[in-house]
């Protein structure tokens, strides 16, 4: 078996030693938390299959509460799972450099810290079930209860309509990977494809970034200071997965706010409070990192990713939606989920 490219025991060790402390909370609030967010998440489970009529039969797995911590932990082996093709293709160079793997673990482990106190939820659709699992399918969905509480108190929102809220969101991620099964495999295809393209010539990648630096954050074509720095197989690719993680996050925000007042009565409130705090910067560290990380890209995929699915239900309803689960040649391209309209034509005429 060929060595890791990452010490990712040093990124978890790294990751933990340096996130920041939850909130204050009492043994009580702790316990309170952890019960809603597993009941809640089981509900939300159901209603959003009657939002989208996706997944009718299928068992409700369980979610797994976590503290920072705990979250890391579990990124971390989700992030090796996930990158494990390009590790294989890089540890070969890096196999006579354990100080280098163990570096670059450390340096991962400070991404982590950094989003450790600001991920509420996700679901990894490549994580082994966990002992409880119903069904036995790969996929975990991970709560993370600290920063939860700390979001909802920051926005004054109602906890167990802010609780709710979240699980909606993160429940339609579950049901996207499990009610699609082919979905898994090609989002995994994907990410190997885009390892398989990267460089390994570490002069090359240098010398793509340094150019990109001088350039500014993008091309003038708007492009990101990620995109600029890919190879142009990597684009193609990369292209890809910009529409399809911008149609699940699109998808899942949709949802949150379809579901409505009569199982969420402050989700009007909730929803303008939570969109205000995505567009708010932290100071200077953290809009740098954010920037570095890709995530000012995450936030348009939210509202891109919402626009086109509204747009395509109001015109077409959600059964004809559903079209776009077929198979991955109905799943929109990067253009078309600006242009609800050009899938429309191309897929359902």
């Amino acid at each position: 078996m060929a060595a890791e490219a990452i010490d990712w025991a040093a990124a978890v060790r790294s990751g933990q030693r340096l996130a920041p402390t939850g909130p204050d909370v009492s043994a009580e609030q702790a316990r309170q938390a952890v019960q809603d967010l597993q009941q809640f998440s089981a509900k939300a489970e159901l209603i959003v299959r009657d939002t989208t009529g996706l997944g009718h039969g299928l068992p409700v797995e369980k979610a797994f509460v976590v503290d920072r911590p705990h979250w890391i932990e579990a990124t971390a082996q989700g992030m090796a799972e996930l990158t494990a093709p390009l590790a294989a293709k890089l540890a070969g160079k890096l196999d006579q450099a354990p100080r280098a793997k163990t570096a670059a673990g450390a340096q991962l482990g400070v991404v982590l810290s950094f989003l450790s106190s600001r991920v509420l939820g996700q679901y990894d659709p490549l994580a082994p079930p966990g002992p409880d699992s119903v069904s036995g399918a790969p996929g975990r969905l991970l709560l993370v209860a600290p920063n939860i509480i700390k979001v909802e108190r920051e926005l004054h929102a109602d906890p167990v309509d802010f609780r709710m809220w979240v699980c909606l969101h993160e429940s339609t991620h579950r049901l996207q990977f499990t009610a699609v099964p082919w979905l898994r495999e090609h989002f995994r295809g994907l990410v190997a494809e885009f390892g398989e393209a990267a460089d390994t010539d570490a002069s090359e990648l240098l010398g793509r970034i340094v150019k990109a630096v001088k350039g500014g954050r993008g091309s003038a074509g708007g492009s990101s200071w990620i995109e600029t720095v890919q190879t142009p197989e990597q684009r193609l690719i990369f292209d890809k997965l910009m529409a399809l993680m911008t149609l699940l996050e699109g998808h899942a925000d949709h949802v949150m706010d379809a579901v409505g007042p009569t199982v969420i009565p402050s989700v009007g409130e909730i929803r303008k409070s939570f969109t205000l705090r995505r567009k708010k910067g932290r100071g200077p560290f953290d809009r740098i990192l954010r920037s570095l990380l890709g995530m000012d890209m995450k936030m348009a995929q939210y509202v891109k990713g919402a626009a086109f699915v509204s747009a395509v239900v109001d015109e077409v309803g959600m059964d004809a939606f559903n079209t776009i689960w077929t198979s991955p040649e109905t799943l929109p391209t990067r253009a078309e989920t600006t242009d609800p309209k050009g899938w429309i034509d191309r897929v359902l005429t």
